[in-house]
């Protein structure tokens, strides 16, 4: 049976994340202590204890998610196990790369954090929004957007597909607005505002991929020992240079997460997916694209026994 890994992205963090696996594991200790160092902060600590409103600060909330994800992949790879196949959720995305041997977990902790403070700074808070809408078919998510955008003359585009009935829309918080009731109207069970401190995946984030590419450019980046399905494409990467770009196009273009999982699933053989890192949002959506496949959670150690049982 063909597994991938998968990595969740932002939102997932809560103090405490990690915790578990550090107690019972020297591998997941050792990703902690290199993370920190590299950083200059202990994220152990930091993931632990919180504060929470540390740990909410993008730029502390990327790393964070990142070494817990790759501390408890190495834990999984001190017992043996081992994926075919990896994917991330946005953030997870660097996770992914650690993970095949693309990155080294002290760069992608370097770029995260980057790319966090980028993201932040990118749109003046209150500008910009997001919004899940739930119910209502991608194609429409799509249509509704691009309506509103034309009607207000701002941005507004679909920032993850995240399942057949739920995407996230991003943009100027205006547009958002707009195409939320909008949706409401084409049938959709619901538009939430989410709380989130920046747009991220649209073209508002155009400064922080500026920013961040130079730093990419300057990163090593290997050919993952397994197949990376990107985000941006939803197609495996093999090769470091096309992993860099799918990074760099990722910032401000969206998470195509469903057709990243079918792909996963149809053709690349995977029957089984495991998140790996803090939450269980990623498997709750695995179930809903791909349900003949078996979906796992391991953000806690007992989750384990349940995977190998």
């Amino acid at each position: 049976m063909k597994t991938a890994w998968v990595f969740p992205g932002q939102g997932s963090q809560k103090v405490g994340m990690g915790r578990a696996w550090a107690e019972s594991s020297p591998q997941t200790r050792a990703a902690f202590e290199e993370a920190s160092a590299a950083l200059g902060l202990d994220l152990a600590r930091l993931c632990f204890e919180g504060p929470e409103s540390d740990l909410q600060l993008t730029e502390n909330t990327q790393p964070a998610i990142l070494t817990v994800s790759v501390a408890i992949a190495r834990a999984l790879a001190a017992r043996g196990l081992a994926p075919d196949a990896v994917a991330g959720h946005s953030l997870g995305e660097y996770s992914a790369h650690v993970v095949a041997g693309t990155l080294t977990l002290a760069d992608a902790a370097r770029l995260v954090r980057r790319r966090g403070r980028l993201m932040q700074e990118a749109v003046p808070v209150g500008v910009g929004a997001m919004a899940a809408v739930l119910g209502l078919a991608p194609e429409m998510v799509a249509q509704v957007a691009a309506a509103a955008a034309a009607e207000c003359g701002e941005i507004c585009s679909v920032a993850n597909y995240n399942s057949p009935e739920q995407s996230v829309i991003s943009g100027h918080a205006g547009a958002v607005a707009r195409a939320a009731a909008l949706a409401k109207e084409r049938g959709a069970k619901r538009a939430l505002p989410l709380p989130v401190s920046a747009p991220f995946h649209c073209a508002l984030m155009a400064p922080a991929r500026a920013g961040l590419a130079p730093d990419l450019a300057a990163t090593t980046f290997a050919a993952p020992r397994v197949p990376v399905v990107v985000n941006v494409d939803a197609r495996p990467v093999g090769d470091g240079a096309a992993a860099r770009d799918a990074l760099v196009r990722q910032i401000d273009g969206p998470v195509r997460w469903v057709e990243s999982v079918r792909v996963l699933a149809g053709e690349l053989g995977v029957a089984r997916f495991v998140e790996v890192g803090p939450g269980a949002v990623l498997s709750g959506l695995v179930r809903r694209i791909a349900p003949e496949a078996e979906a796992f959670s391991l953000a806690e150690p007992d989750g384990l026994a349940r995977l190998l049982g």
